[in-house]
């Protein structure tokens, strides 16, 4: 990946899938393109084959949102891959700012913020495990010598 900002190279991790449709695509384009490790990893499809630059593959989405008539960009991927890595417990933090090449942790902290129906899908869980736990707690037996009827008076609880 060569970095926005700064312009340097930098290796990062890319799922097993991602291996997959990459091999694919090299066979497709069957020698058509230069390879090489210093050279541009995706090509244009239209003859003269080019390198396909960010700008290439902002129109590419434009020619696919005015299709299906979506709003898909390749920055919203990019903020759903964040907003993902950053849920997930199992990933550090860290490793998500180094994946994003952000300079400041801060600036990747952004993607910590819950999304609102996220929020109200885990506090309506949470207060269905709650109710769950407090029907599936039972009364504890008074001790010898006290009268249950004098501790519900004493504690609040019903007579029964």
């Amino acid at each position: 990946m060569v970095r926005k900002g700064t312009g340097e190279v930098q290796e990062l991790p890319a799922s097993t899938d991602a291996f997959v449709w990459l091999r694919l695509y090299q066979v497709q384009m069957g020698g058509l393109v230069p390879e090489g490790r210093w050279l541009p990893l995706w090509w244009t499809l239209r003859r003269p084959f080019r390198p396909l630059t960010y700008h290439a593959a902002h129109r590419m989405f434009e020619r696919v949102n005015d299709t299906a008539g979506t709003t898909a960009t390749l920055h919203a991927l990019r903020h759903t891959a964040a907003y993902r890595m950053a849920e997930d417990p199992g990933l550090p933090l860290t490793d998500v700012q180094f994946v994003l090449g952000h300079a400041q942790l801060t600036t990747t902290q952004i993607y910590l913020t819950p999304r609102k129906e996220d929020v109200i899908r885990r506090v309506l869980a949470h207060h269905a495990e709650q109710t769950q736990q407090a029907a599936a707690r039972t009364c504890p037996t008074p001790a010898p010598g006290y009268r249950p009827e004098s501790l519900n008076v004493l504690f609040g609880a019903s007579t029964t």
